[in-house]
């Protein structure tokens, strides 16, 4: 007898479409230029390798039982991937990754990260794309291990291992800011360490596993409270939980209309050099030592977005409300 798997063949699956199609063997076997009786045979053969009946008997029509309305339904599924299949491999013949992946900082803007991932989707390539969203560390060490291709957001002041490349994305400033109703929107300006070591700070987990843990900007022995998110570092600000420095264009709007006060600290303004950095395509096998390898369709993609300045700067600039659209990010230089 044969083996399901060895039945399940692209043929059968098109053999049962057009059966359900024409509604009867005959007319099926005119479209897949067949006799009748050939048709008959094929899909008995099918039947034993399943061991279930796909057609009802009785009726005179093609009726399809449970079992081979499922079959049905499974079998166009799996011919519409191996259809998928086939065009990917065409496309990724012509020099497109499979998978990319894009680690982005927390403090990046997502809402551009989000219309770089429509522009890069519209002519449709064959590239699966992945992003994930990381906070400090967490994005580097995605990089470093090999979970992502690209990494927005990292910072630049980290020795640059081999087989990666890095530019800068620009400056991040940071804000102290605090509700209004929290003790320290009232005091006097510039506040020092000893008064914010009475208060809580609020924090944002390191994302990273297995690099040390960064942590920025905490006193020893103040209380701290941590939150998983840069968004939920501000929630926690609006609702007075605690104290603590953001990036200044995700807070502007609240500033701006009251919900936080900033506030000056007798400590630097934070002020963060940020980059992106990318891991260099390597050699193909078999390939001479004056072979170069050329970074992959969808490396290049993202590269050539983030050369340009206004790309850069929505990335830092482009929290809250939306601006524009992804048109503007690929004008300027």
């Amino acid at each position: 007898m044969t083996e399901p798997r060895n039945a399940l063949t692209p043929e059968a699956l098109t053999m049962m479409d057009a059966i359900a199609q024409s509604g009867s063997f005959a007319a099926a076997a005119r479209q897949l230029g067949k006799v009748p009786s050939a048709l008959t045979y094929s899909v008995r053969q099918l039947e034993d390798a399943l061991d279930v009946l796909l057609f009802d008997r009785r009726s005179r029509q093609a009726t399809l039982t449970a079992a081979g309305q499922e079959l049905l339904d499974e079998g166009r599924r799996l011919l519409e991937q191996i259809d998928a299949v086939a065009n990917r491999v065409k496309r990724v013949a012509t020099g497109w990754e499979t998978q990319f992946t894009v680690a982005f900082d927390d403090a990046v803007s997502r809402t551009t990260i989000l219309e770089l991932c429509e522009a890069f989707y519209e002519p449709s390539p064959p590239t699966r794309l992945r992003i994930r969203s990381e906070v400090l560390s967490g994005t580097w060490e995605a990089l470093v291990t090999g979970h992502a291709d690209l990494a927005i957001g990292v910072g630049t002041d980290r020795e640059l291992p081999s087989g990666l490349a890095m530019k800068d994305l620009g400056r991040l400033d940071f804000v102290f800011a605090v509700a209004p109703h929290h003790a320290l929107a009232s005091h006097a300006d510039p506040i020092g360490d000893a008064e914010l070591l009475r208060h809580r700070a609020v924090a944002v987990a390191d994302s990273a596993l297995r690099l040390a843990p960064m942590t920025v900007n905490l006193l020893p022995g103040q209380d701290v409270f941590t939150v998983g998110s840069m968004q939920a570092k501000i929630d926690a600000l609006l609702r007075g939980l605690g104290c603590g420095f953001v990036p200044e264009s995700m807070v502007r709007d609240h500033i701006g209309a009251g919900r936080l006060v900033a506030k000056a600290v007798e400590r630097a303004r934070m002020a963060a050099p940020l980059g992106y950095a990318w891991r260099l395509p390597s050699n193909p096998r078999g390939a001479g030592a004056r072979a170069k390898a050329q970074p992959g369709s969808a490396l290049r993609w993202w590269l050539d977005a983030l050369e340009r300045p206004a790309t850069r700067r929505a990335l830092l600039e482009r929290h809250g409300s939306r601006i524009g659209g992804v048109v503007e990010l690929g004008t300027g230089r």
